[in-house]
């Protein structure tokens, strides 16, 4: 029997908006400047999908010191970092818009705040697709890779977590979408996707959101 989703969980950056590329350029700066040399590359792959608090927690793990305000000072930059860069992922609006003509329930669940997805959603024109239903990390205790947001936008819009099914693209996502019982489509179409680390985490792989609708029984 072919297995048909009630929900469908978007992650946001890299996903819906094209963010992950300007955010980890500015964070390689940013750890860099603190004493923490960090590569672009090095950000993308180990930084990607997680919040700025867990990122945080695990460079001064090592001894360097990001300062108190770090996460705010970071939150703060982004309006200006995403005035003029963020454009939609291509094609991602036509197959939200196919899962809604199905019938099908939608949401977001990332580790960016709230202001931040009103911002980038914004800057694409997707905000009104999501608007009713924005989960972020600062909702719960533990964010990705742990399972914990994505069970809160499971049980928040009213669906058993094998009723779900979660869009990511990165390694955390895709570990936090199994760990909660998803199945979970991993999305590696930017150059720097961590392909290996995706197929590892047991994400289910594709690099164009037009295969999607092939992959996923939404008709």
């Amino acid at each position: 029997m072919m297995f048909l989703p009630k929900l469908v969980i978007f992650d946001c950056d890299g996903v819906l908006v094209d963010t992950e590329n300007l955010a980890n350029r500015r964070l390689a700066e940013w750890l860099s400047a603190a004493g923490y040399p960090a590569s672009f590359e090095h950000c993308r792959k180990n930084f990607s999908g997680r919040s700025m608090v867990s990122v945080q927690k695990e460079v001064e793990a090592t001894g360097v010191s990001l300062g108190a305000d770090f996460v705010e000072r970071w939150n703060a930059g982004l309006p200006d970092l995403f005035a003029h860069g963020v454009e939609a992922v291509p094609y991602v609006r036509q197959f939200i818009e196919a899962v809604h003509a199905a019938g099908i329930a939608t949401c977001v669940a990332s580790s960016a705040r709230v202001s931040k997805m009103h911002i980038t959603l914004g800057q694409t024109g997707l905000l009104p697709l999501f608007e009713h239903a924005l989960f972020s990390s600062t909702m719960v205790s533990r964010g990705k890779p742990f399972p914990d947001l994505f069970l809160h936008a499971a049980s928040t819009m009213g669906f058993a977590p094998a009723d779900c099914i979660v869009i990511e693209d990165s390694v955390a996502g895709t570990l936090a979408g199994i760990a909660a019982g998803m199945r979970v489509y991993s999305y590696h179409g930017d150059p720097h996707s961590d392909r290996d680390g995706l197929t590892e985490a047991g994400g289910i792989l594709f690099e164009d959101m037009r295969e999607l609708a092939g992959l996923v029984p939404i008709h």
